[in-house]
């Protein structure tokens, strides 16, 4: 590991690269495709940020949990709770809104490119040091 890095920070800046990217996607879309798939594309945007965020929750609660000798707590059922009702909700918010639902998974999307242009970012910071 490179003496700067810290998981930390990196899992800190990906709700800005989620912003960045659900900004110009937006746009794109509303510019390219019309106001529909500009909605949906925002919406699912704001889906994958909840979602990074209650996985985010979870995982810090497990890894607590784990530095604990008490065994139990949780079984995940408050996780799949929570991701069940973000689906769902999303579901039928595109499905009434009349939001495109490609442009919904496409805007689902941003968090797994937020986590490509950090370790891009990652790459290129670590090659200057």
């Amino acid at each position: 590991m490179p003496a700067g890095f810290s998981f930390e920070n990196a899992i800190a800046r990906l709700p800005r690269w989620i912003l960045l990217l659900a900004v110009a996607g937006t746009a794109i879309a509303g510019i390219f495709f019309g106001l529909a798939a500009a909605g949906g594309f925002l919406a699912g945007s704001i889906a994958a940020w909840i979602n990074l965020r209650i996985v985010e929750r979870t995982v810090d609660r497990v890894s607590r949990l784990a530095g604990t000798a008490k065994p139990g707590g949780g079984t995940g059922t408050w996780l799949l709770i929570q991701f069940t009702g973000l689906i769902l909700g999303a579901f039928v918010i595109l499905r009434y809104s009349g939001f495109s639902m490609a442009a919904a998974f496409c805007g689902f999307l941003v968090c797994p490119a937020a986590v490509v242009l950090e370790i891009v970012y990652e790459l290129v910071t670590y090659e200057q040091s």
